[in-house]
């Protein structure tokens, strides 16, 4: 059944922080101040790769109202960071890699000010020949960027004899795969303030995805105890991946500390597209083989990722990059190699989907390729070489049983729009109606994995506890930045424990209050949260019972708790004790905590997923053989990821990452020339609006798990933005059987086809 607000009953409520956002109340991190603050710049470099000879602030320290200007020098403990690898300079000393990397960094009284002090800094470069081109890169004699040389990472995989395998083989398909560089493209550009405190102690309002983790990346580079540092993190006007890291943290905290007031740091919008993350560019080549029954024989991956001048999670990205080239399929022989290289373009870092939408783009390439070479129906030859319910992961390691892959199958092959298809036997022959429009209709198959995966730290947990005014509190150290969470895990109070909305108060995003959570990221947040409140549950009922009990001189057994505080079990009885009431009298905090690590495989092999999400995804596509540009008229999504939590949340996040996607097709690419962005701003970076997502969207939730499943609701922050472009492509080749190896989709690249369409139209008739 289709996802909508009539399907879904009382469970469809208005967002607890909606009227704030829609009538623009809302106070995000970036619009706070406060009396006294300086402003505060980054000085970044123009070249993309250069050594330093000298910097010079002088005139900058000599300017009236400028408080601080800051070096490498001025730098009190580590100087770099990374989630991963402390690999990024806070500040410059030797080299700078990218346009984007921080040489120095000021306060002033004004922003205006604090850009002239910049302006006033002079640095003498040796500019050097940057080094764009990856595989160039990789040669034993280029110029290397790191003590460590170009390669961040390598990673591979396995199984049986490629060679034996290809043998075996009736048709083979090879084909390269370009993806590009993607912005995240959030309303609110990176930003914060930072407040010493009279205490001593510094206060961070800066957005981000692990507040407990900045905290400890500051701790470094200020050296400082991690307690001596207050991390606000929320709320957050979009991420998707792009604040996972730090970006102007280290500059407002050193700042701060260093003039002793608050300071403020805005980024411009070409600011963050210079130094801000972008999804990783790869070039995947594929070969892949299958015998005269259409069953995969051999599939040989090579990938080379472009992670830019430092580490971020470049490691991890490849990594699950890796494990979805293989996805959902069997092969008899398997062969994949990869490699994550530096360069001097542009920082690549942890987007949405995780290298998966680079990966499953080529994967769902070589099915639709292979399927027509078969001569076998795109979707059934999915079903030929689907895993099973009972078969292993990717990696050939443990994972949780589900059924899935099979259900989303045949919820996509019994849809409307995908009982529409048709296949393009010759193009020449088909006559174009209306004469300018060709419409096709593809599909692909996804399989996404949930959590950081097996070897990597991934904690989880929360706290309930009664607060003196009464309030049920509910804390989880996660952000908020669009996705939804709290109005989810408001639903899940109300749903777990019976309460009303105004008998609880949820705490987020604030590192003095809050228990390691984990990231929100990787699709984990909604899971957490309801494997915890399973933890949670019995033991604060029981806790609250047996105060109440306690001064209602009553058994616990005969009360029972819900909205608006303690009734006596059974039935709609009158209430004996309000929350509020309790809290007064109990005369001790009642409080229950959870920890926990999210679930993982049961494997050595590091990134290896548990839990997996299920998607397919069909879509109708029009071509416009005029111009060659692509319009998604139709949309149709079957979603394996267990109980629904959210019905309005889980619609939004499908609709979103789908929106994400169509541009990653179609439209969206930070372009680089020489280590340079030729893309500097939303005028030329053309993000999808309402008008190009008009179409028919329909959404089907698989909510059924396997009996006795554990591990509750999959994430859905992910699965919607991962399947799309595949589809697109495929649709595309219906229409005027052409093959889409690059992304985004260039219209010159249809308007070939497109022309001899047309003349062999007007020969036909």
């Amino acid at each position: 059944m289709a996802l909508n607000r009539e399907t879904s009953g009382g469970r469809w409520r208005i967002r607890p922080d909606g009227p704030a956002k829609v009538t623009g109340t809302l106070t995000y991190l970036t619009d706070m101040s406060m009396p006294g603050m300086l402003y505060g710049r980054v000085l970044r470099s123009p070249h993309p790769y250069a050594g330093i000879r000298m910097i010079d602030t002088s005139k900058a320290e000599a300017l009236e109202g400028v408080h601080a200007v800051l070096t490498w020098r001025d730098v009190p403990g580590l100087n770099g960071y990374g989630i991963a690898v402390q690999d990024q300079p806070v500040l410059c000393r030797d080299y700078v890699r990218y346009v984007g990397d921080a040489v120095a960094t000021v306060a002033a009284d004004t922003p205006e000010l604090a850009d002239y002090a910049l302006s006033l800094i002079q640095v003498d470069y040796e500019v050097l020949a940057p080094i764009v081109d990856p595989e160039a890169a990789l040669e034993d004699d280029a110029p290397k960027l790191h003590p460590h040389g170009n390669v961040l990472h390598r990673a591979g995989h396995e199984q049986g004899n490629i060679a034996e395998g290809f043998e075996q083989c009736v048709h083979v398909v090879e084909a390269t795969y370009l993806t590009p560089r993607q912005m995240h493209a959030y309303m609110e550009t990176e930003g914060g303030l930072f407040v010493p405190e009279p205490d001593g102690r510094l206060t961070v309002y800066a957005p981000t995805q692990h507040g407990l983790m900045d905290r400890l990346q500051l701790s470094r580079i200020l050296d400082r105890p991690q307690t001596d540092i207050r991390i606000v993190s929320s709320p957050i006007g979009g991420s998707f991946g792009g604040k996972d890291e730090l970006n102007i943290q280290p500059y407002g905290a050193l700042l701060a500390l260093c003039t002793g007031r608050p300071v403020k740091i805005h980024n411009s919008r070409w600011e963050s597209v210079r130094a801000g993350l972008k999804r990783h560019p790869m070039t995947i080549k594929m070969k892949t083989g299958i015998d005269a029954d259409g069953r995969i024989k051999a599939h040989d991956v090579s990938i080379i990722a472009d992670t830019g001048p430092y580490a971020t999670l470049g490691a991890e990205v490849l990594n699950f990059a890796v494990e979805h080239v293989i996805g959902p399929y069997r092969y008899e022989h398997l062969q994949v190699s990869s490699v994550s290289v530096h360069t001097n373009n542009g920082m690549s870092g942890e987007f949405r989907g995780f290298g998966g939408n680079q990966a499953i783009f080529a994967l769902e390439g070589q099915m639709d390729r292979l399927a027509r070479k078969a001569g076998i129906d795109p979707w059934e030859f999915r079903r030929l070489n689907m895993r099973r319910a009972d078969d292993p992961g990717p990696f050939g390691h443990p994972i949780a049983r589900t059924n899935g892959a099979e259900q989303v199958w045949r919820t996509l092959a019994e849809s409307d729009l995908y009982a529409r298809r048709g296949y393009l036997e010759d193009a020449a022959e088909a006559p174009l109606s209306p004469p300018w429009i060709r419409k096709g209709i593809g599909a692909a198959f996804v399989m996404h994995g949930a959590g950081l995966g097996f070897g990597i730290p991934d904690p989880a947990g929360g706290r309930l506890r009664l607060a003196g005014d009464g309030k049920i509190e509910a804390l989880f150290g996660y952000e908020e930045f669009g996705q939804g969470l709290i109005a989810t895990l408001e639903l899940m109070l109300i749903e777990e424990f019976g309460f009303a909305p105004d008998d609880f108060r949820i705490v987020i995003g604030d590192t003095d209050r809050v228990p390691d959570s984990g990231s929100t990221t990787a699709s984990r947040a909604t899971s957490m949260m309801w494997q915890s409140l399973q933890r949670l549950r019995d033991p604060f009922r029981s806790a609250l019972l047996k105060a109440a009990a306690a001064l209602l001189d009553r058994p616990a057994e005969e009360l029972a708790i819900g909205e608006a505080g303690v009734r006596e079990k059974g039935g709609e009885r009158s209430l004996l004790l309000a929350y509020q009431d309790l809290a007064a009298g109990s005369g001790e905090e009642i409080a229950v905590e959870t920890n926990f690590i999210f679930p993982a495989s049961d494997t050595k092999r590091i990134g290896a997923h548990l839990l997996y999400t299920y998607a397919a995804v069909a879509v109708e596509a029009e071509v416009n053989t005029l111009t060659g540009r692509v319009r998604v008229t139709d949309q149709f999504h079957a979603v394996a990821a267990g109980p629904v939590m959210n019905p309005q949340g889980y619609l939004g996040q499908i609709e979103g990452g789908s929106s994400m996607a169509l541009g990653y097709a179609l439209t969206e690419e930070a372009v680089m020339s020489e280590g340079e962005y030729v893309t500097k701003n939303f005028d030329t970076y053309l993000i999808p609006t309402i008008e190009d997502s008009r179409g028919r969207f329909e959404v089907v939730p698989i909510e059924e798990l396997p009996e006795g499943d554990p591990h509750g609701p999959r994430g859905v922050g992910e699965i919607g933005s991962v399947g799309l472009a595949p589809a697109i492509a495929e649709a595309v080749f219906q229409a005027l059987g052409t093959r889409i190896t690059r992304l985004p989709i260039d219209p010159e690249e249809l308007q070939k086809p497109a022309n001899a369409l047309r003349k062999a139209a007007k020969a036909h008739d």
